[in-house]
């Protein structure tokens, strides 16, 4: 069973198992155990496409369906976007059902605070879906309360994620939505079915994750560390609890990590770990790239994480 393991002064902290899984052309290849888990943010662009369908598949920014995938810091640039896409819907912040919380980005944090400005629905790292699925519901004429495993949004999406072969049973995520358990394989097989979808609004989505990863996650996150990285085109998106998709379209495969403790710090070494076993020649470690270490209050380096069978 792979696992990170963390060691504080060569002494072991903590042991993370993990499961990688590469669904490709040739099939499935595992390393780990199955495990299953709530698909959480990672499924944003699927949900991102049903919200779409529902408006009709309107020709949109790049850098707006970017926030519809997104897991964003609430930097100035991410928040500027979602109200770009209210303002085009005519909607407004409270029209989000996503609930308020703090910036995940520190300095955007500290300036709101500095400004006593209010935290807003805005700031949720899903405001930018859940503005989608706010938009959905006022084209169709549906009620505006989308968040019910009932809605006719959420049954669509359901029906989408079904397409792996599973009839997915659901928990509720941290904003409020449907998320709904699979296999970590599972998981790898709907991205690989979105590397592979011919649809001309899913080839938009896959490039707005391709072309703005910052905008999909923000200054220092996994998702842009690991863009940095890429040697040929990939799709990467986080989700909550220390998952990780990505999609290689020149290969037509999708790879799922999932550190099963949940802990985040672990999952940057689990993900490059899984990159050269399972896809290789695909990623090269990038300057800047220091998660294999961590540090204390004061910048010390105090020790580091291994991965290990």
């Amino acid at each position: 069973m792979p696992s990170v393991v963390q060691l504080r002064g060569g002494h072991v902290d903590s042991v993370h198992p993990f499961t990688a899984v590469w669904v490709g052309p040739k099939g499935l290849r595992r390393w780990g155990e199955p495990f299953r888990t709530p698909f959480r943010s990672a499924a944003k662009p699927i949900q991102l496409r049903a919200s779409l369908h529902a408006l009709g598949d309107p020709e949109l920014p790049l850098s707006w369906l970017a926030l519809g995938t997104a897991s964003h810091s609430a930097e100035p640039e991410h928040i500027r976007i979602v109200q770009e896409i209210l303002a085009h819907f005519g909607l407004e912040d409270g029209d989000l059902l996503c609930g308020p919380h703090a910036p995940m980005h520190a300095p955007s944090h500290h300036a709101l605070i500095q400004a006593g400005a209010p935290l807003q629905n805005l700031h949720n790292n899903c405001s930018g879906k859940h503005a989608f699925m706010a938009a959905a519901c006022k084209a169709q004429g549906w009620d505006p309360e989308y968040r019910d495993a009932g809605h006719p949004l959420q049954r669509d999406i359901r029906e989408r994620v079904a397409q792996c072969g599973t009839r997915p049973e659901h928990g509720v995520d941290g904003c409020g939505l449907p998320s709904w358990v699979l296999e970590v394989g599972e998981m790898a097989t709907l991205w690989q079915l979105m590397v592979l979808d011919r649809d001309p609004v899913m080839g938009r989505i896959r490039a707005a994750l391709r072309e703005h990863p910052h905008l999909t996650s923000g200054t220092g996150r996994l998702d842009e560390l690991v863009m940095a990285g890429a040697d040929e085109a990939m799709l990467v998106k986080i989700g909550a609890q220390a998952l990780f998709l990505m999609g290689f379209p020149r290969r037509r495969g999708a790879l799922a990590v999932k550190v099963h403790s949940g802990v985040v710090d672990a999952l940057g070494p689990a993900v490059q770990a899984s990159l050269a076993r399972m896809v290789p020649g695909a990623w090269t470690r990038p300057p800047g790239w220091n998660l294999e270490v961590f540090r204390n209050a004061v910048g010390r380096v105090v020790g580091n994480y291994e991965v290990q069978e």
